[in-house]
């Protein structure tokens, strides 16, 4: 792994816009999750029909623009795409299973992960203030989720797929930074996007998923989840990549658990507590701390060891 980790960024001001771009990317995703539960199917045919869709959708845009997708554009995405594709099959069924909180509350502990690997390959700088503010929006996710007012029974499987969603998006994010100067941020995102369609389809079978043609209506919320959690989410996040620190665009992740609360509040009728929205308030906070702490700071990568 640190032969291919060899670039260093440069120094400066972390990149405004994409701070914008990695904030705008979690809000779609945390939203993903109150969609697909409209949607009738199981969740790894969810992300077949997702991803295939985009792929194809994504496709078409680029040939227009002259650009062609090439075997070293799937080569070079194949990696985070097998671990995008594994994060969405566990995430989706894990929500079939489980409340939307609960699958989102275990991946808020994705920035731990990505954190080590940011700083241990990357020589990312990760100041005190920025891990303290991290640390009190990890705290305030796990206050939104254990005075959760769903009364369902703990479900051990769908927490178990959380878990393993959780290892496997934070693989994404690394091979997401990894992509940076080999592909554009189109280029590595309609790659992972056929890498998570081909994988997802032999997936559905051998759980036993059907992948039968849906529905009018499945389709209309199939289309929002496909082109707003694809444009806004995953185009968004891996061009941001490329501009902001790998452990601040995984940070902004601590949003997801929030807004999945509130949107599953607003359109499912699940029901929020004040100690809830008083968590999630403390959360937003501390994350527009570590926000405000990064416009003007510079990441400066110290040189990698063999």
């Amino acid at each position: 792994m640190s032969d291919a980790i060899t670039t260093t960024e440069v120094e400066g001001p972390v990149h405004r816009l994409g701070i914008a771009g990695g904030i705008v990317a979690v809000l779609a995703w945390g939203v993903s999750g109150v969609i697909a539960k409209h949607i009738e199917m199981g969740g790894i045919a969810i992300a077949a029909y997702r991803f295939i869709t985009y792929f194809l959708a994504l496709g078409v845009f680029m040939q227009l623009r002259g650009t062609r997708i090439t075997l070293r554009v799937l080569r070079l995405s194949m990696w985070g795409g097998l671990a995008l594709g594994a994060d969405v099959a566990l995430f989706f069924s894990a929500i079939k299973l489980t409340s939307v909180a609960n699958a989102t509350v275990i991946g808020a502990l994705q920035p731990v992960l990505v954190a080590i690997v940011a700083h241990r390959f990357f020589g990312e700088r990760i100041r005190l203030r920025d891990m303290g503010f991290g640390g009190v929006a990890f705290l305030a996710v796990v206050v939104v989720v254990l005075n959760a007012a769903d009364s369902a029974e703990p479900d051990f499987t769908g927490d178990l797929l959380a878990v393993g969603a959780l290892f496997a998006w934070a693989a994404y994010f690394v091979f997401s930074k990894l992509s940076k100067g080999k592909l554009t941020g189109n280029e590595y995102t309609i790659g992972t996007a056929f890498w998570v369609g081909v994988t997802n389809v032999p997936l559905a079978f051998i759980f036993g998923q059907s992948l039968a043609w849906p529905s009018a209506e499945s389709w209309l919320w199939l289309l929002l989840l496909t082109f707003g959690a694809g444009i806004l989410g995953h185009s968004i996040m891996n061009w941001s990549l490329q501009q902001i620190p790998l452990w601040l665009a995984s940070t902004f992740t601590l949003f997801i658990p929030s807004v999945a609360a509130f949107s599953a509040w607003l359109f499912l009728g699940e029901e929020l507590t004040v100690v809830q929205m008083v968590a999630m308030f403390v959360g937003i906070l501390a994350l527009i701390g570590v926000v405000t702490g990064q416009a003007g700071i510079g990441s400066r990568p110290r040189p990698l060891r063999r």
